[in-house]
């Protein structure tokens, strides 16, 4: 017989923990928020003092609250594995609400890993729901509402039906009008690059740029009036020994961005394809702004790169967040398991999933060697040389 009950939010989820978890586990899924704000004065009283909530349960949650209460009332203990982020922790305290469970029957659980290695040890050392987590995600709705509420029906009648506006979304239409009306406001002002093209002894062309630039196209024509009965010749050459290092592991907002650059994605595909790879238990948790690695991933990817390529390659790093105000919660995105350089699933997830991992591993290789040449070229009636770099 079951004699606990574990709640996720999705039924991927489940199904991946179902992997892991024995008999006495019974694993359903919230399908995410069960309760949210009304929509009569903003969700809360505004004239008073004291913000007190104001929630409903959502109509499409009643059959699935239902099926909640008759499992939580069989089980001895309630495991809320809800995600390990200020929404979760919001989810997992509605769920308690709503189920009305008893504090001593109710286990906070989070992993940011699913493996079985971290949800065992989650389900062995589990915590009480977090209140401060709960309280600045209801702050955050809130915001949504006192900032938002009021223009979203102005953006359904302007734009498009469905558009939400909130503490975000408001201020960035406010930026992008500010920044749009600079550009209207912006005077042109033109300038002009001079180029060549030279061979070398071996006849290999390569490009070089004047170094000035002329701020009319009549100081343009001067210029290569002269340039044109000029006779060039090789002032200076100088090489530097260089390196790159690369880039830290991904962040949501890193992965957004080189899924867009690399994939084509749009944000929210990124992030669905992202929420399916980690409920698949393929990667960590996708929502942070830490870049930071764990001491068993760093010890995964050195093992890998030295089998891979060699120990001359690896090169271990410890990534620092850049922004202050982050609150590196959980670790950065990569694969729950390095040896793992493909997944066994959709096309998207694969190509996403292979971005990640490489991101991951090349984290922590050495960095690459460069060779920067400068070739300084004098022309013999401009004031100016040429500069070629490679």
């Amino acid at each position: 017989m079951e004699k606990f009950l574990v709640i996720v939010e999705s039924p991927a989820k489940a199904t991946t923990l179902k992997k892991y978890l024995g008999d006495d586990f019974h694993i359903l899924a919230s399908y995410g928020h069960i309760r949210d704000l009304e929509k009569n004065d903003l969700g809360f009283d505004s004239k008073s003092k004291k913000i007190s909530p104001k929630y409903i349960t959502l109509d499409d949650k009643k059959k699935v609250i239902a099926d909640l209460k008759k499992s939580a009332k069989k089980a001895e203990t309630v495991f809320l594995a809800t995600d390990p982020d200020r929404e979760g922790e919001a989810i997992a305290w509605h769920l308690q609400e709503v189920l009305k469970l008893p504090a001593e029957k109710v286990k906070r659980v989070v992993f940011n890993e699913i493996t079985k290695s971290a949800v065992v040890n989650a389900v062995e050392n589990p915590r009480q729901i977090d209140q401060d987590l709960v309280n600045a995600q209801q702050a955050r709705r809130i915001l949504d509402r006192v900032v938002g509420f009021e223009l979203s029906p102005l953006l359904w009648k302007k734009i498009k039906r469905g558009l939400s506006a909130g503490r975000v979304q408001s201020v960035a239409v406010r930026l992008v009008v500010d920044r749009e009306r600079e550009i209207t406001q912006f005077q042109p002002q033109s300038s002009f690059d001079i180029k060549a093209k030279f061979k070398n002894a071996s006849d290999d062309e390569f490009g070089a740029q004047y170094m000035d630039k002329c701020q009319s196209f009549d100081d343009a024509k001067s210029i290569l009036s002269d340039l044109a009965t000029s006779e060039f010749s090789v002032d200076n050459v100088e090489c530097k020994p260089s390196f790159r290092s690369p880039a830290a592991p991904f962040t949501t907002s890193s992965l957004q961005q080189e899924a867009a650059r690399k994939l084509g994605f749009s944000v929210s595909r990124t992030m669905s394809v992202a929420q399916r790879l980690y409920e698949q238990g393929f990667i960590t948790y996708m929502r942070t702004d830490s870049t930071t690695l764990s001491k068993e991933a760093l010890a995964s990817i050195q093992k890998e790169v030295i089998s891979r390529y060699g120990k001359e390659y690896h090169h271990h790093r410890q990534y620092k967040t850049k922004n202050e105000s982050a609150q590196e919660a959980h670790e950065a995105i990569r694969p729950t398991y390095i040896n793992q350089d493909t997944v066994n699933a959709e096309s998207d997830q694969k190509k996403l999933y292979s971005l990640i991992w490489k991101r991951s591993v090349a984290s922590q290789m050495a960095p690459a060697n460069i060779e920067k040449t400068v070739v300084t070229i004098n022309a013999s009636k401009a004031e100016k040389p040429f500069q070629a770099k490679g």
